[in-house]
């Protein structure tokens, strides 16, 4: 049976600028771009755009850097994780706006496909970052995979602007190019026989493919009248690929937020902090694109630490160990150390206004498995005394069990 998950009301404004930055602790959130970033207090970092306008000047550096772990580094137990698998040996393609081969965090790790070393809009790059940005000396903010490699492949125009053909043949591009997960931030409302054959060339191959389930929304964009239809956005809905969906800090998302047909994980998105294509500064983004990047970072992680896992059973690893809720909320420590069921059906599509129950400490997870487990021993226990009340009186009454012979029944018990 499909679960369908139901989401709440948060008003873009609030929701698409702000971030808590803490490990463990969720700080009171704040509007605009400012952000809880360093120790001494909030600073303001720009928005990360997903598109360049064409008279638009390229991404610059950011000036402010956030010097704390971010909100989702500790949602998803990175720390914990880290010490039993970080990445190694496996290779991550970026399909986007290209990945700056020039960004600090990821020096020396980045193979560009062509002209996808160079990043006008930066978003391709803040991607890279969520996948496998290292840490540096006074900044807490890392990558899933701190030692995947990237794959920078481009999937757009040089402004950001993406079409069936592009996102295919960036797919093909990847797959060709011996890339082990390939995340891909475009969300299109119409696929094409191209974009098919990539994909399914790329599973034939055993490469992961993560893809966002929806659009990511646009920079300054306002609110829409009209509540969304659940729809299908492509690669996304196509068969095998690993469709991910964003929440905030508080496990919701906005009330007018585009939705998927189906979805297969949650995973932070909305008001993520990132790198930009040039400097060592920070900069923060709201979208799906940044929950197929922490996902295909985790996938990174569990094709290193489990390398004998195909692409389909990684996959599966993912979905069947995440936290169970409407939409299965990304663990990429269990999904590295766990030992996991079989895997969960794709969730239907959400239905709007309704919270998705997620998790905002590191415990939520333990504590709320060990919260079943309580339950059902209550439950037994509960049974137990039934059976030691009722059944007395049951006998006192002549009932007996469907199918047992009577008392004065050949065969029943007399007294």
């Amino acid at each position: 049976m499909s679960r369908r998950p139901r989401l709440a009301h948060l008003p873009r404004t609030a929701r698409m600028l702000t971030v808590s930055l803490c490990l463990g602790t969720l700080l009171p959130l704040v509007s605009g771009q400012e952000t809880a970033a360093a120790d001494d207090g909030p600073v303001r970092l720009p928005v990360m755009p997903a598109r360049l306008d064409a008279d638009a000047a390229c991404t610059g550096a950011s000036a402010q850097r956030a010097t704390t772990a971010p909100w989702e580094q500790g949602n998803l137990q990175l720390t914990a994780t880290w010490p039993f698998s970080d990445g190694t040996g496996v290779t991550v393609a970026v399909v986007d706006t290209g990945v700056s081969t020039k960004a600090p965090a990821l020096s020396g790790r980045v193979t560009a496909v062509g002209a996808a070393g160079q990043d006008c809009v930066g978003h391709g790059t803040f991607v890279a970052g969520l996948v496998a940005a290292a840490t540096a000396d006074g900044v807490r903010f890392a990558g899933v995979a701190r030692r995947a490699r990237i794959l920078a492949v481009r999937g757009t125009d040089e402004r950001g602007a993406a079409t069936a053909q592009s996102v295919a043949s960036g797919i093909a591009e990847a797959t060709a190019s011996g890339a082990d997960v390939i995340t891909v931030s475009s969300a299109l409302a119409q696929g094409s026989p191209s974009l098919t054959k990539s994909v399914e060339a790329a599973l034939a191959k055993d490469v992961l493919v993560v893809a966002a389930a929806v659009p990511d929304p646009a920079t300054g964009s306002s609110a829409r009248d009209e509540e969304p239809v659940p729809r299908a956005y492509w690669p996304a809905a196509q068969s095998g690929v690993l469709s991910v969906l964003d929440v905030d800090a508080r496990g919701q998302r906005p009330d007018d937020a585009l939705l998927p047909r189906a979805v297969d994980l949650a995973a932070p998105g909305d008001g993520v902090v990132g790198i930009g294509p040039r400097g060592s500064g920070h900069f923060i983004g709201s979208g799906a694109s940044f929950a197929a990047a922490y996902a295909a970072g985790a996938a990174a992680l569990v094709r290193s630490s489990h390398p004998d896992l195909t692409a389909a059973q990684t996959a599966a690893r993912l979905t069947a160990s995440a936290y169970p809720d409407d939409v299965p909320r990304l663990d990429p420590f269990a999904a590295v150390t766990g030992v996991v069921p079989q895997t969960p059906v794709r969730a239907a599509a959400p239905a709007p206004q309704a919270p998705l129950h997620l998790p905002g400490d590191d415990a939520a997870g333990p504590v709320r498995r060990a919260g079943l487990f309580a339950a059902a021993g209550a439950a037994l226990v509960l049974l137990v005394i039934w059976a030691a009340l009722a059944l007395p009186r049951a006998r006192t009454r002549n009932w007996r069990p469907a199918g047992a012979p009577a008392a004065d029944e050949p065969g029943g018990a007399r007294s």
